[in-house]
């Protein structure tokens, strides 16, 4: 008879195809439930981090939902950064864990539903009776509130026989949020006026806009304004017309895109928070800027903002679409404006001052040699700038930033693994620094098996956590903890089965030319151990000296 494993097993694997984790005495059941019941594919990790960074990866890749899996005590807590992470970023996800027994916890427990709680993750505990039940409430919330949920098996529940799993209903996802009631009706009229009458109009997305769909309805909106479009960080990608759209917004930005900006009259923004990252720490609008915002947020999240609307950003901007109805401007701002130029970005030298490998050029040449179809993943660090200002991706599931939301390091190699399995027909690119690289470094091996030579890995190596020496290193505090012994990230990979190449000039990324021609299905996982300078500095990572200064 199935067991009460088994029961989670079946009814998740209806909803999930794919399980990450690292096996233990807690999830034994169900990992045997999953490999020998379903047609769910499980991938090891070899860092119970590395379960939820990769089914966090997964989902931001795809768009479906994915499991982690780790047992109980140690191998619970070693998930809690991966799974702040996933909360603050507003991941669905379903990390399945053993718990402690429900006769008491043993010595080795810890409450895990109190820890889950204090990242902000709800659990939900499975029973003998109610397993699949339960099991269909956890996705539910998931899917509901875009946060992982964690769903416990009891130790001494875990093997007991349950009997025929029940038929259970499918998770309910609740509809797009409409504008709703005569404020909102109301705001979007005066949106509507205030973008008919600007003279100078932009339209910003983030990556709620992408969730919703909203990409297309954004486009018409933007062709029928005449207006100049851009993104956060998270939204890359999402407006169709990409010759008048001005790059990232915030840090990322090119300075002349960024300066077309604040010469904006009327601002709309779709589906993104306006941190303080995105908003240049208060000053990507000019004073003057009348700024409107559409999220499903309870109420703005500036202050800059004069006018919003909670409501599903695809929803919103068809609605304004149709208020507009059609094209308006004559001799519209984009058309008059280089865009082009100004998002042009500092092309850097072949080699910094102290000899060492400039980031910039690197970037820039990188960029030329990466495969066309790919899918880059990014760990935190100061490098973040270099990836987001020189690569250009087709939309916002081709970029993302795992540990950013946390502000973490260490979560990049797993998460080419949860891309990896998401998009089987593109070339994964990691981009990570020597401190996030040597933190995750476990599942190096988990990264090079699950994408073999669909993947790749770029590790900026300037010996240093180059975030820590250009905030406080400036400031005059001691370097010695903020510098790392140069490691040889080359020599890592070729241990795990991965090509490694040291990259000292622009000419030894010829091998990455080379690689991108060669078949995926014969070739290795490739890794550029680059040695780059630590004096030249990223923008965005200048513009919070700046502002700690």
């Amino acid at each position: 008879m199935p067991t009460v494993s088994a029961h989670v097993a079946l009814t998740l694997a209806q909803h999930i195809d794919s399980v990450f984790g690292v096996m233990g005495n807690g999830n034994a059941y169900f990992l045997d439930a999953i490999e020998t019941q379903t047609d769910a594919s499980f991938t090891a990790v070899r860092h119970e981090q590395g379960a939820v960074v990769a089914a966090d990866a997964h989902f931001r890749a795809s768009g479906r939902i994915a499991a982690g899996t780790s047992t109980y005590g140690a191998g619970f807590t070693n998930t809690l950064t991966a799974l702040a992470e996933a909360v603050q970023a507003h991941v669905p996800l379903v990390l399945v864990v053993g718990d402690e027994p429900t006769s008491g916890p043993r010595p080795w427990d810890v409450d895990q539903i109190a820890l889950a709680s204090a990242v902000g993750a709800r659990t939900y505990t499975v029973g003998r009776a109610d397993a699949a039940a339960t099991t269909i409430i956890a996705i539910e919330h998931a899917l509901t509130y875009r946060v992982p949920v964690v769903l416990a098996i009891p130790y001494d529940v875990a093997a007991l026989e349950a009997g025929e799993v029940p038929a259970a209903p499918s998770p309910r996802v609740p509809a797009p949020l409409a504008p709703r009631g005569e404020f909102a009706d109301g705001m979007l009229d005066e949106i509507a006026d205030a973008l008919r009458t600007a003279r100078r109009p932009f339209l910003l997305g983030g990556r709620g806009a992408w969730l919703s769909g909203a990409g297309a309805a954004l486009g018409e909106l933007a062709a029928a304004t005449g207006a100049l479009t851009a993104s956060s960080a998270l939204g890359r990608g999402i407006f169709p017309e990409t010759q008048y759209d001005l790059g990232v917004t915030g840090g990322f930005g090119a300075d002349g895109a960024m300066d077309l900006v604040r010469t904006a009259d009327v601002a709309v923004v779709f589906g993104a928070s306006l941190n303080q990252f995105t908003m240049r720490f208060g000053e990507l609008f000019a004073p003057g800027t009348r700024v409107f915002q559409v999220d499903i947020a309870p109420a703005a999240t500036h202050a800059h903002v004069g006018g919003f609307v909670r409501a599903d950003a695809r929803l919103a901007a068809e609605a304004l679409v149709s208020r507009l109805g059609g094209s308006l401007s004559s001799s519209p701002w984009r058309e008059s404006v280089d865009v082009a130029a100004a998002r042009a970005y500092d092309a850097g030298d072949d080699l910094a001052a102290d000899g060492r490998l400039d980031p910039r050029s690197a970037a820039r040449r990188i960029a030329e040699l990466l495969p066309e179809n790919r899918v880059v993943v990014s760990d935190g660090g100061h490098f973040i700038g270099w990836a987001n200002m020189y690569w250009p991706v087709a939309a916002p599931d081709r970029m993302m930033m795992i540990g950013t939301a946390f502000q973490s390091i260490g979560q990049g190699w797993p998460s080419v693994v949860g891309a990896a399995l998401a998009r089987r027909e593109s070339t994964v690119v990691l981009t990570s620094g020597d401190g996030g690289g040597l933190m995750a470094i476990a599942d190096l091996e988990s990264a090079v098996r699950a994408a073999g030579g669909r993947g790749m890995a770029v590790v900026w190596n300037d010996a240093a956590y180059g975030a820590e020496v250009n905030l406080y290193g400036l400031k005059g505090l001691a370097e010695g903890p903020m510098r790392i012994p140069e490691v040889d990230f080359a020599a890592f990979g070729a241990a795990v089965g991965a090509e490694g190449v040291v990259v000292r000039t622009l000419a030894d990324l010829d091998r990455l030319e080379s690689w991108t021609a060669e078949d995926p299905s014969t070739r290795r996982f490739l890794l550029l151990d680059l040695r780059i300078s630590g004096d030249v500095i990223a923008p965005y990572q200048q513009e919070i000296i700046r502002v700690n200064s």
